[in-house]
């Protein structure tokens, strides 16, 4: 960057006084900080990749206290550079700030494929970060196994079940779905049922996979106790929350089976929660309308079904399906496979996590394998006239909300002035990703350029000051 870049993020930093997911600072006026392979491995794991400046000072009031030496803070900052794995290739800028030096290096994102970047002192599983706000975070297990998964294209719909033997298989299931792969497969239909079996992934030497388990067992989990949907319906908008006779749950089911079954019982679950209105129209012609668009859900929790992550670091944690009275959320374990933004969702043809597991939902006709579910989940709301469906990706978890436009909806708020929209839509509590999701802008950009100005001329507080990176936090406008 150039020195009069360096010099303006230094001061909106000062401005705001705070660090940002993408900028680090480190004193340095002493001596070189004892250790940066966090940030390093961080910054290199996320896709804007970041910025660490030395010579300001976080716990001094954010002050420029500027760098020992210059020429050695940068060349013990490149030896640091050196002892990740894959090495880190820098881009260092320094100015002159209230007469003092200050230094930055600019980490950049490497590809997907290339990650996690690890202090190589450390190994993989132990100097490997995660970037979460302004703060470096070791990664769990699960993710840093996430990009070796990828990396390696590790099948884990393909393991098999040694303990589970092919007679497992449900042949009311299998044979039609056998006869509509000869049908449909014409360069297989000479081949035995067997030999179909193994080449379309639904066993493996014999022995069922997971992907033939799910599909066309009875009873999958038998094996896997927690591959399986939890469904709840909640009195009030927020989990813990009763109703006026003290019960959390409307409504609370444990769906399992297979795949298929699972689906038709989790949108038989929304529609017995969920509401319906009749709406007349100028005609006098009545039609009932649901709380949600029944096709949009369909497609969510079958996108949850086939592009979960199947590890065997997953496998304890059920897809959760919860319907609140002014939303419904459905949580997965796998963020998105081979990287992406969910901006992009709907938009291309991202990386399938399960292939063999989707190809054998194609031909039973539960899916079209053809990208279309997130483009028929934003369809649906719009043509409903509701709020545009929300995708998440945080941390291997992979979340869609969907709004019943309970209160003031976002679509009837003008954005044009966005300051003058927040503070409307702020007149219910808002999360950050509530926040996010209303600007469609990103999120470091949401709460730094949009929600920060407001809090700092007062007409925007937060609902516990004391915490203001606690997770509960909420923003709502101060009344006046």
């Amino acid at each position: 960057m150039r020195e009069e870049e360096l010099q303006s993020l230094i001061q909106k930093i000062q401005h705001r006084q705070t660090e940002f997911q993408t900028v680090e600072l480190k004193a340095a006026a002493q001596d070189f900080p004892k250790r940066i392979y966090d940030t390093l491995s961080s910054f290199s794991n996320q896709d804007d990749g970041g910025v660490i400046i030395f010579g300001v000072s976080e716990k001094d009031g954010f002050e420029t206290v500027g760098v020992y030496d210059a020429q050695s803070a940068q060349k013990k900052a490149m030896e640091a550079c050196a002892q990740m794995e894959p090495n880190v290739r820098a881009v260092f800028t320094n100015t002159e700030v209230d007469g003092k030096i200050v230094l930055s290096a600019e980490i950049p994102a490497v590809e997907y494929w290339q990650r996690p970047v690890f202090y190589k002192g450390a190994g993989r599983l132990r100097g490997s970060y995660v970037r979460v706000g302004d703060a470096d975070e070791p990664m769990s297990e699960y993710e840093v196994y996430s990009y070796e998964a990828f990396r390696r294209r590790i099948r884990d719909e393909l393991r098999t079940v040694p303990e589970c033997g092919v007679e497992q298989l449900n042949p009311v299931w299998t044979k039609p779905w056998l006869d509509e792969v000869k049908r449909e497969r014409k360069n297989l239909s000479a081949l035995s049922d067997a030999e179909i079996m193994e080449l379309m992934g639904v066993t493996k030497k014999g022995v069922p996979t997971l992907a033939g388990l799910m599909v066309f067992s009875l009873y999958p989990q038998a094996w896997f106790p927690q591959l399986c949907i939890t469904a709840v319906s909640l009195p009030g908008t927020h989990m813990g929350e009763t109703d006026q006779d003290g019960a959390r749950f409307l409504d609370n089911k444990r769906i399992t089976g297979p795949i298929p079954d699972m689906l038709e019982e989790a949108v038989e679950f929304v529609r017995r929660n969920i509401r319906t209105k009749t709406v007349i129209d100028q005609d006098g012609h009545r039609a009932d309308k649901d709380e949600y668009p029944i096709i949009a859900v369909r497609e969510a929790i079958l996108n949850a079904l086939v592009h979960r992550d199947y590890s065997a670091l997953s496998e304890s944690t059920p897809i959760s399906l919860e319907i609140y009275q002014d939303r419904m959320e459905i949580v997965s374990k796998g963020g998105l496979y081979g990287g992406g933004s969910v901006r992009e969702l709907g938009k291309g043809r991202p990386e399938t996590r399960n292939a063999a597991l989707a190809n054998i939902l194609e031909l039973l006709r539960i899916t079209e394998n053809r990208y279309s579910g997130i483009p028929t989940m934003i369809r649906a709301f719009a043509e409903a006239k509701l709020p545009k469906p929300e995708f998440s990706d945080l941390r291997g978890i992979f979340k869609v909300t969907f709004r019943n436009g309970t209160g003031m909806a976002e679509t009837e708020i003008d954005k044009s002035d966005i300051h003058k929209a927040i503070l409307l839509f702020c007149r219910t509590p808002r999360t950050r990703e509530e926040l996010t999701a209303f600007t469609g802008k990103s999120r470091y950009y949401t709460m730094s350029a949009i929600v920060q100005p407001l809090l700092e001329q007062s007409r925007l507080r937060m609902t516990i000051p004391d915490r203001p990176k606690s997770p509960k936090q909420r923003y709502v406008t101060e009344e006046t």
